[in-house]
This record gives structure tokens, C-alpha cells and sequence, in this order.
């Protein structure tokens, strides 16, 4: 029995990486349902291990002007663009983990709105007395919503806009108003479902833009440590698998392309 052990132990060392470390991950919250078993996964099967926090877009374009706070960013493509834009490379493997729309969410108890197509969604939100969105990325699609369905002017008057979308669904919550609903990542809105939140929908077809996040290695950073360098070109891989693509669409993070 003894020698058993000691043969399991030595076999279970002999599995993991020569040099393990330990990777920091900063992510889009929108992705975090998929990203949080992915990067379980990749522990498990690499050795190493993945330290991970989560921000609204705003926070990760400030964190990228900034010194390097971590290895792999996940971030909304339009981030990696605007990097492109100013002249700072992106160098490295890019892995799309997939798009995430905007879906509607009320707390539990109000009565839904009807959003079945754009005519509605523009009379419910005449109707409410209260509607809440983020100043992330969610948040500008639905600026550039209010816009195209003319009403922006009627409901920024009566509109909250908050940091992320776990604000969005914090306020929901702590709110009164019978006639009242919010905009988030619809896989934000699927996070708080035990909380009492409720997903009414997605936005209808005609007004929905999704969000596509991409995973890199942080921009303009040089991996001198050969052992790091090589978990963060792992780590991108894995990313890009079978098994995390399967991850992500149980998440509710839909196919990049």
C-alpha cells in the first residue's frame, strides 16, 4: 500500500510542468461565466495556476495605458483596435472566446416589457419610469439603440447608468418601481438568475449588437522569464480548443465567428 502511494505521488509530480507559475488574467466581466471553468480547466490539465479579476471595458482601456498588471487580457475587440489605432502592438496569439449580446432584465415580481420587436422595445421604454444601463460596452450599444429608435432624449432623462453590468443588476434589485428594467450582457443578467433577477430577452434582432471578446497576451509585454512565456502561449491555445469554445457556449457566449 505504501509503495502504492509513493508511486501515485511521484507519478502526480512528474505531471505537472517543470517551472509551474502562477499567470494573472485580467477580463471583460461579460465573458466571466465561461472564462471562470475554462481557466479551471487549464489549471487541472497544465499545472499551472490562473489568478483572474474582472472589469467593466472602461477599467481595462485605463488598465492598458497603464504599466502591465497582467499576463493575458480578455478584452472587447474594439479595445484591441483602438491599441492598433495609437501605435501599440499587440503582439502574440489572439483568441476569440466569442460575442455577447444585450438582453433586457427586470427583478422578479415586475411585470416584463414587451421587447418582441424594435416598435415595442421603443414603447416600452416610453412607458417606464425608470431604465438602467452601464457606461461599459453594453452601455453604447444602447446608446446607439436609443438613438436609432429616437427616443434617446425621453430616456436619458429618466435613465441611471451605472459602472458594469453587476451594477445594473444590483440596482434592478434594490428598486421600487413597477415600470422599471435595465440592459446588460446577457450573460451578466444569467449570473444574478438566483438573486432574483429575471432575463426578459435579448434585444429583437433588428437592434441587437453583440460584443466580441479576444484574449492576448498583454500588449507590448515581453515575457523574459521563459517558463511564463510559455504558459501564456498555452494558455491561448487552450482558449482556442474544443473543450473552452464548448465551455463558453454553455455560458452563453456565442461563436466569434
Amino acid at each position: 500500500m505504501r509503495h502504492a502511494l509513493v508511486a501515485a505521488l511521484v507519478l502526480a509530480a512528474t505531471a505537472l510542468p517543470a517551472s509551474a507559475v502562477e499567470l494573472r488574467v485580467l477580463s471583460a466581466g461579460a465573458v466571466e461565466p465561461g472564462m471562470r471553468p475554462a481557466l479551471a480547466a487549464f489549471e487541472r490539465t497544465s499545472g499551472h495556476t490562473v489568478a483572474i479579476s474582472f472589469a467593466a471595458a472602461p477599467a481595462l482601456r485605463a488598465a492598458l495605458r497603464a504599466a502591465p498588471v497582467a499576463d493575458v487580457i480578455v478584452v472587447p475587440q474594439g479595445a484591441l483596435d483602438e491599441l492598433a489605432a495609437s501605435g501599440t502592438e499587440v503582439a502574440g496569439a489572439r483568441a476569440p472566446i466569442g460575442k455577447v449580446g444585450v438582453g433586457v432584465a427586470i427583478r422578479g415580481g415586475v411585470e416584463p416589457p414587451d421587447i418582441a420587436n424594435a416598435e415595442t422595445l421603443k414603447a416600452a421604454l416610453q412607458a417606464a419610469e425608470h431604465v438602467v444601463f452601464n457606461r461599459a460596452s453594453t452601455g453604447v450599444i444602447v446608446e446607439e439603440m436609443l438613438q436609432r429608435l429616437g427616443v434617446d432624449d425621453a430616456v436619458n432623462a429618466k435613465a441611471e447608468r451605472v459602472a458594469d453590468g453587476a451594477s445594473v443588476m444590483r440596482r434592478l434589485l434594490a428598486g421600487t418601481s413597477p415600470r422599471e428594467f435595465g440592459f446588460a450582457a446577457m450573460t451578466e443578467i444569467t449570473l444574478f438568475r438566483d438573486q432574483g433577477i429575471r432575463l426578459v430577452g435579448p434585444l429583437p434582432p433588428s437592434l441587437q449588437k453583440s460584443t466580441t471578446y479576444i484574449a492576448v497576451p498583454w500588449p507590448g509585454l515581453r515575457q523574459s522569464d521563459a517558463a511564463r512565456a510559455a504558459a501564456v502561449t498555452a494558455l491561448i491555445r487552450q482558449l482556442q480548443g474544443s473543450d473552452a469554445r464548448s465551455q463558453f457556449a454553455s455560458a452563453g457566449i456565442e461563436p466569434a465567428q
